[in-house]
This record gives C-alpha cells, structure tokens and sequence, in this order.
C-alpha cells in the first residue's frame, strides 16, 4: 500500500496510515527519496502514528529513510511513536540511532523549523 506524502511549505510529510509489509517499506524509502530530489525540501517528517508494532526491519528502514535524505540534504524527523513501541525497541535493542524524533507532527514541525533556520544562519555567516 503506498504511502500518501504531502508538502506543506519547505517540508514534506509521509503518514503512514495502516501496517505496512516490507516490500510497502522499500516503496516507501525509494518514493521519498524521489519526492526530496523532485522538490528540494529542507525537511521531511514520517509520521508513524498507527504502528503498534515495529519489527527490525521496519526501524531499519526508518534509519535508512533519515541518512539517505540526510545525504540528499534533507533532515528527517520521525513522529508519532507509541509508547509501547518505543517500550518494544529498547526491549530488542532495536535504535534509531542519529534520527531526530518527536512526540507528533506540530511539534516534528517545529524541530525542523529550528534545525533549517539554524543551518540556514550558519550557511550565511560562512559566505
């Protein structure tokens, strides 16, 4: 099933709305990618609201998802993860490790707001 991604200013948004397979999770990875070269976004969120369950390959590509766009240019926050999910994670030792996360989408919002005014501030007094 794809994932619906939106844009919404500089930034675009993939709500993850049911359980997705594996193969839905590699769709999902290679369409963002697609979407951050088509639109130059400073930022991306992944809302994962509706997941209950993260297995590893799921927190793999979620980690895959942030460091590919970060190579592209582009910060990912991660929103929306249920406490018995982040409970499950340690649990396995599962990580997102280097992945910036928030509790829902207002405030993923506001991260990246600080995060691309921040490199935007640092851009301009290097030149």
């Amino acid at each position: 099933m794809a994932v619906p991604v939106g844009k919404q200013g500089q930034y675009l948004i993939a709500t993850i709305q049911v359980a997705l397979s594996d193969a839905d999770l590699q769709k999902l990875r290679e369409d963002l990618l697609t979407q951050v070269s088509r639109h130059r976004p400073r930022g991306v969120i992944v809302d994962i609201t509706v997941l209950d369950v993260m297995d590893s390959f799921a927190v793999r590509m979620l980690h895959d998802i942030a460091q590919m766009t970060r190579l592209r240019g582009t910060e990912t926050v991660i929103v929306g993860m249920q406490p018995e999910v982040a409970i499950s994670m340690v649990q396995l030792g599962l990580t997102l490790e280097g992945v910036t996360a928030a509790l829902d989408l207002e405030e993923g919002l506001a991260v990246l707001d600080r995060q691309t005014s921040a490199a935007r501030g640092g851009q301009s007094r290097g030149r």
